[in-house]
């Protein structure tokens, strides 16, 4: 008989949390359960950001709407839970860091696949992962897909906006960069068609969340570990800055004053 139990796995849930500290530390458990979640929640990003994805090719502006705020919602709980983390002291994540060896928050390949499907491109997190991983093969496959951007300039394309086919049809594999025609085409576009004006607007709203994200992870890391080198031998926050206001969806805000 299907339970809550069985359904959901619990039983092997719970067996998935192994401090490594010996004595065990206390706060290690806390660093883990909150590193698991976030990469559940990395996946249901993924799951919802293809499926955003569909419905624009669909044209399927209304559901496009519906799942564009579920992942805004999800965004604001990934900031939430940076709440949590910092409730842990320096001395008390230095009491376990070091049994953390070389691993490093830079090697999630989920949170980087989110990363390629909206549109922020390049080979280095592929170089993170073995070939023959499961993370270089998710990386690789969010590579060569189109992005979210560029679904979106194909939806736009599909209700009458003049949007440069080398644009359309610049190689997927290319990060998203700024475009003065596509600009262009999103200015007469807030002007002329409300609904799809909302829709960029639920686009900002997820660059800024992303934004948000990154901002609340730099300082985060800042309060526990200030300028050490993060762990796996990264640069730690110094690196996290580098990211920290890099939009991936630059035209949207470009446009901006021209509004």
């Amino acid at each position: 008989m299907l339970t809550y139990t069985s359904y959901l796995k619990i039983d092997e849930l719970l067996q998935l949390q192994n401090p490594r500290s010996e004595p065990e530390e206390h706060d290690e458990m806390l660093f883990i359960v909150i590193h698991q979640t976030y990469e559940l929640w990395f996946k249901q990003l993924l799951h919802e950001t293809r499926f955003l994805m569909v419905r624009m090719q669909a044209g399927d502006i209304s559901r496009s709407f519906h799942v564009l705020k579920r992942i805004l919602k999800i965004m604001k709980t990934l900031v939430g839970q940076v709440d949590i983390l910092e409730t842990m002291t320096p001395l008390e994540f230095d009491s376990f860091r070091h049994r953390l060896d070389a691993s490093s928050g830079f090697q999630s390949y989920q949170f980087r696949a989110f990363e390629f499907l909206l549109g922020y491109k390049r080979p280095e997190p592929l170089l993170f992962q073995p070939e023959d991983s499961y993370g270089r093969q998710l990386l690789q496959s969010c590579m060569d897909m189109p992005s979210v951007w560029h679904v979106f300039l194909q939806l736009l394309a599909s209700q009458g906006f003049n949007i440069p086919s080398a644009e359309l049809s610049r190689p997927i594999q290319e990060p998203t960069q700024s475009n003065t025609e596509v600009q262009q085409a999103l200015i007469k576009l807030y002007r002329e068609q409300s609904n799809l004006a909302e829709l960029c607007e639920l686009l900002v709203d997820l660059d800024e969340g992303l934004q948000e994200w990154r901002y609340r992870h730099v300082k985060m890391v800042q309060r526990t570990i200030g300028a050490k080198m993060g762990s796996g031998g990264s640069e730690g926050a110094a690196y996290l800055q580098k990211t920290l206001f890099k939009p991936v969806f630059p035209d949207l805000w470009d446009i901006r004053s021209a509004l």
